[in-house]
């Protein structure tokens, strides 16, 4: 029960791992394919392959995509041949100085790109001055301080796979061939080299892929030479369009293909040799029968199935049309753009009308008498400014005072003084 339980761990850390690593160039692959301008997998419109034309189409991309092969070239010479130099230096240096040494030439691993780059700037601007060289010589050439940037620290990676290819070569059989008479590039060439050969080529795709993908070091040395990540960096500050995600796509297929092919020929090998290992001596005169190339060679038949599906893509996308379906999603994506301005404006109205009756409520306008409250008179001049204080209680004018009755009625304040009646007679 419990190995049960670790088998089942171990393959739900393996699941969880490759979806972990896998899951985002599988979700930019399915982004090449669908039919919106920005890279997105959800919601899926129409399938489109119009943005491997547009990739096709894109001279800046284009461009890059040479800059880049033409500096990982010049990388793979280099740091190949600095790296094995290095390599053989290191096995046959005083064996008291091989750690310092060591350190020595893996220490530009250790150092960031960006101080790589701007050192490598400085250092040959200095030299060309120096040499009294213009602006536009060699040594300003942005292909050339690309390669000798990106060598500077890709050769340590070359040198760390031929030491330990090295390590395993014995020194007796270039001894042997220099007591036979070879000279020593005799000896470097027909037996050092066929040793060190897989090694040479491991060093030589990782300098490659190495250069191909780097950014820090080369954003201070590209010139007027933009590389492909020089360019997809521009871009991706600009604003990006699935064009990225087609040439994503195009680099995981590839990659997947020569992956495919070397694994099959690793099969393929071990095949051959496990026939001639197992066959008599008459078998071997007249030929070893080795099995079929896809015949226990899992690697070989996937890659033919590879094959037939890349084939099955390029002809569906020669033939199919997207502009049907590309038409219908844009039209519904008008109604529901109409739908929700309508939306919109329903609620807005609705909204309005609320503030609207709000504002003329009828009764804000006419209130009745007795919801309007009475104000006190605390001014302190007891009504004497009030002009009903002239009149009587409903505001007309007082009989008594028309008639010269009562003084009683005068509640002016004066008693009387200013009546009019006083000056005559009684």
């Amino acid at each position: 029960m419990s190995e049960r339980i670790i088998r089942y761990s171990i393959w739900i850390y393996l699941a969880i791992f490759f979806s972990y690593l896998l899951g985002p160039l599988v979700i930019m692959s399915i982004t090449a394919f669908n039919s919106p301008t920005f890279p997105r997998a959800t919601p899926w419109e129409c399938l489109t392959f119009e943005w491997f034309s547009a990739l096709f189409q894109d001279q800046r991309i284009l461009n890059g995509i040479k800059n880049s092969v033409v500096v990982g070239l010049g990388t793979v010479i280099l740091s190949v041949s600095m790296g094995l130099a290095g390599a053989l230096m290191l096995t046959q240096i005083w064996p008291k100085m091989r750690a310092t040494y060591y350190t020595i030439i893996i220490a530009p691993i250790l150092i960031p790109g960006v101080v790589i780059g701007i050192s490598t700037l400085v250092f040959w601007d200095r030299v060309n001055r120096m040499l009294g060289l213009g602006a536009d010589s060699f040594l300003s050439n942005g292909l050339f301080l690309t390669i000798i940037g990106q060598s500077t620290f890709i050769a340590s990676y070359c040198l760390l796979v031929l030491v330990a290819r090295l390590q395993r070569y014995d020194l007796a059989l270039t001894e042997a061939a220099l007591d036979l008479g070879a000279s020593h590039a005799q000896a470097f060439r027909k037996i050092l080299l066929p040793f060190m050969r897989p090694a040479l080529a491991s060093a030589a795709v990782l300098a490659f892929l190495a250069s191909f993908e780097n950014y820090n070091t080369t954003t201070f040395t590209f010139g007027e030479y933009p590389t492909l990540t020089i360019e997809l960096a521009q871009k991706v500050r600009y604003g990006i369009t699935p064009a990225i995600s087609a040439l994503a796509f195009i680099i995981v297929a590839l990659t997947v293909f020569f992956a495919l092919i070397n694994e099959s020929k690793i099969k393929r090998k071990e095949q051959v040799m496990e026939a001639r290992k197992n066959a008599t001596v008459g078998e071997l005169s007249k030929g070893v029968k080795v099995p079929g190339f896809l015949s226990g060679n899992p690697a070989a038949i996937v890659l033919v199935l590879f094959c037939f599906a890349s084939v099955a893509v390029v002809g569906t996308a020669t033939a199919y049309s997207p502009d049907q379906c590309v038409a219908r999603v844009k039209e519904q994506k008008q109604i529901e753009a109409s739908e929700r301005i309508q939306e919109l404006r329903r609620k807005r109205d609705e909204e309005n009308l609320k503030k609207f009756k709000g504002v003329f409520d009828p009764d804000d306008i006419a209130p009745n008498e007795e919801s309007v409250p009475k104000q006190d008179n605390n001014s302190g001049f007891s009504g004497v400014f009030d002009p009903n204080a002239l009149n009587g209680e409903d505001g007309t004018q007082d009989d008594s005072d028309a008639s010269g009755g009562d003084d009683s009625g005068n509640s002016s304040g004066f008693g009387g003084v200013f009546d009019p009646n006083n000056l005559n007679s009684e």
